[in-house]
């Protein structure tokens, strides 16, 4: 942890690709009523230029050298960074100061993102099958923070200033809440003298306060649109990152519906009946609480049929014991993906920073396995209980 607060992950690596970025504890949860979608445009617009750059330096910095400067945003978090060639660590990590602390938001650079990010918003509502995500959102954190699309509307687009935009950054990007990372050969006492050097003026700030979400009545919703195809998402309220019972969980959501073609619910709506093109389920965690999905895009006529057909898998794994081999199997398979996807070096960084963000530490990967392993056939029907046809919210759209 630096003086200030801010905190430092390194992953080293001898590689001829490296990754430099801050990840922030604040996003789209974090905005207060009229700044809907703020935290995504500032995101956008902080590459428009800061008190020494125009637009046309920044984005030159890192290409010019064959990198790339990236970020996004999500409900909780923000992450700008850089992907570069080994030997270019101190441009990066220059370039993402500037841009983090001085920014300057010019009016005319803000207008033209406007209508970049109104495209955006127009082309979520125009395709069923990302939108059914945020509808059901909206409707399963209703009244909360959680509550409200990422990309915010055309109504609050208009209203986003200058003025506004560093309001959102002096009051987010702070001290206490960002988590640099770093992957590649630079001893890391060099790049913490680094950050403290370009970041040691920033502000400590305060912790984000956020309320977690009051619980709504399960609902079943058919919204008509203009779609070739049903798009159905199926899920519930779970745990959040913190919760004992997060590994059985995601252990839970890979047998159903994880990337595996023998998923259950795979074999059950593709496989053996042809009904979909593809269906997953998924898990997606905050601080306080967390969702289960099951997402699913089918002919209309045969939407009810899969709703069923889910119902039933749901309905199965939380009423029915797995057998001490079909257990096995799923762990085996489980902890394959997960050796596997360490293989994207890139995702690899940002949750190790992601772990130290809200845990304060990157767990080993020894820990991650005992863990699963010790998921037992009681506790995958436990964490199911939450997951039977009575407890989970579905919205259709077509």
């Amino acid at each position: 942890m630096l003086s200030g607060g801010m905190r430092l992950v390194c992953c080293p690596a001898v590689s001829p690709a490296e990754y430099f970025g801050v990840a922030v504890n604040a996003g789209s949860r974090d905005e207060q009523p009229g700044e809907y979608g703020l935290a995504h445009f500032v995101e956008h617009t902080i590459f428009k230029g800061t008190a020494r750059r125009r637009p046309h330096h920044i984005i030159n910095r890192m290409e010019s050298v064959g990198g790339e400067l990236n970020a996004f945003t999500s409900k909780e978090e923000t992450y700008v960074y850089s992907a570069f060639p080994a030997g270019n660590l101190p441009r990066a990590m220059e370039l993402v100061a500037d841009l983090m602390q001085n920014s300057v938001f010019p009016a005319a650079e803000l207008d033209r993102e406007r209508s970049v990010v109104g495209e955006e918003i127009d082309a979520c509502l125009d395709t069923p099958a990302e939108r059914v995500y945020d509808d059901f959102e909206d409707m399963v954190f209703a009244g909360s923070q959680l509550g409200h699309n990422i990309l915010g509307s055309a109504d609050t687009l208009a209203g986003f200033s200058s003025e506004g935009c560093r309001r959102w950054i002096e009051r987010n990007y702070t001290a206490g809440r960002m988590t640099a990372f770093y992957y590649g050969a630079v001893a890391p006492a060099r790049v913490c003298r680094a950050l403290e050097r370009l970041f040691g003026d920033v502000r400590c700030g305060a912790s984000p306060r956020r309320t977690a979400p009051a619980p709504v009545a399960v609902f079943g919703e058919r919204r008509r649109v203009d779609s070739h195809q049903a798009n159905t998402v199926v899920g519930a309220r779970v745990g959040g990152i913190y919760s004992p019972d997060r590994h059985a969980l995601a252990l839970v959501v890979n047998i159903l519906g994880g990337p595996g073609m023998n998923s259950r619910l795979n074999v059950a709506l593709r496989e053996r009946r042809g009904l979909v093109y593809s269906v997953e389920a998924s898990l997606t965690r905050f601080t306080d609480c967390g969702l289960f999905t099951v997402y699913y895009g089918c002919d209309p006529a045969d939407n009810d049929r899969c709703l069923e057909l889910v119902r039933t898998q749901l309905r199965v794994i939380a009423e029915r014991p797995l057998t001490p081999a079909a257990l096995r199997a799923a762990k085996k398979q489980f902890l394959g993906q997960v050796q596997l996807s360490a293989v994207n070096v890139e995702q690899t960084v940002m949750n190790a920073a992601r772990s130290v963000m809200f845990r304060g530490e990157v767990a080993p990967a020894e820990e991650l396995v005992r863990r699963v392993e010790a998921v037992t056939a009681d506790d995958v029907m436990r964490v199911a209980a939450d997951l039977r046809p009575e407890c989970c919210s579905w919205l259709t759209l077509g």
